[in-house]
């Protein structure tokens, strides 16, 4: 499995990453492209970028490579291969499979970033031996995925596992459906939006981070409660689906260094049942690699039906 090669695709809501990973799931020195993506990018400028990146990353294998895995943000539409990413909504119903394929000339699988995620952290990362886990990011976005049984969840339509898009328990009136999501309330740019409600002057989740290191009161507060709503929505997860196993990456969870230790606290504080509070919740263990490595997983075993079955 060393000498084999494959190429593995992430696509999220600010940038597009490309490159060449082992059997033994070690992404090839110098193969790694990343290009950017954002809300107000045309789609033929993020095609085109895709493109590049595979090609570039291609170009610097060691040698060809056998299959093609993606991770894309979603909603994602396995029986079409296409994508519909809600950050991203000039790329809505983009047939990202087909384009991948053609331009890396291989079989290509595609899957929700969240599936890509757990798959590798499964793998090779913090949920390794659980046979049911949750494993999550917590940046821009919020987003997950789920190994049920040992294996991953794609669910019905391939979207099994958006925790982000999970309602959440808050204090202030909501205008919109959409304003008690776990995203909208626990994401990096929703912890700025409240702490700058509350008058701190800050623009970024790097400036939080600072602000808790500084002692400030507001980033203090805002950085707390991100942590726990995502304990509140972890504990909703681990009831319904018995989960053993949590694992927790993306910049905003290490916005402060007891950011983990608040979410436990928050899940155990809001778990009914004395099951949902023995959940492990861990950070990643893989850092922000996990999201191609999971996607190389799929790659790797793409002629196994039971892992990439698409619905019919």
């Amino acid at each position: 499995m060393h000498d084999t090669f494959v190429l593995a695709v992430d696509i999220g809501g600010t940038k597009l990453e490309t490159a060449v990973v082992d059997g033994a799931g070690s992404i090839v020195a110098g193969t790694r492209s990343r290009r950017s993506t954002g809300r107000t990018r045309e789609r033929a400028e993020t095609v085109a970028a895709l493109r590049d990146s595979v090609a570039a990353s291609l170009a610097a294998s060691p040698a060809p490579v056998t299959a093609a895995g993606i991770g894309s943000a979603g909603p994602v539409d396995l029986a079409a291969g296409s994508i519909s990413p809600h950050n991203l909504p000039l790329l809505w119903g983009l047939p990202v499979r087909d384009i991948v394929a053609e331009a890396a000339a291989v079989p290509t699988v595609l899957r929700l970033d969240g599936t890509c995620i757990a798959v590798a952290e499964s793998w090779l990362g913090a949920t390794r031996g659980s046979e049911v886990s949750l494993s999550m990011v917590v940046s821009t976005g919020v987003g997950g995925g789920i190994i049920a049984d040992g294996r991953p969840l794609a669910g019905a339509s391939g979207n099994a596992g958006h925790i982000g898009q999970i309602h959440v328990h808050v204090d202030e009136p909501t205008e919109a459906v959409e304003d008690s999501t776990l995203e909208a309330v626990a994401s990096g740019p929703a912890a700025v939006r409240w702490a700058r409600r509350l008058g701190w002057d800050g623009v970024s989740g790097e400036e939080l981070a600072r602000g808790v290191l500084d002692g400030d009161p507001i980033a203090d507060q805002a950085t707390r409660r991100s942590a726990r709503l995502v304990g509140q929505a972890i504990a909703s997860v681990t009831t319904l689906l018995d989960l053993d196993a949590v694992a927790i990456g993306g910049g905003f969870s290490r916005v402060r260094a007891d950011y983990i230790d608040i979410v436990r606290e928050a899940a155990r504080d809001a778990a009914l049942f004395p099951y949902a509070r023995r959940v492990r919740i861990n950070s990643s263990g893989l850092g922000d690699e996990g999201p191609l490595l999971g996607a190389a997983s799929l790659a790797l075993r793409i002629d196994e039906a039971a892992f990439v079955t698409v619905p019919s």
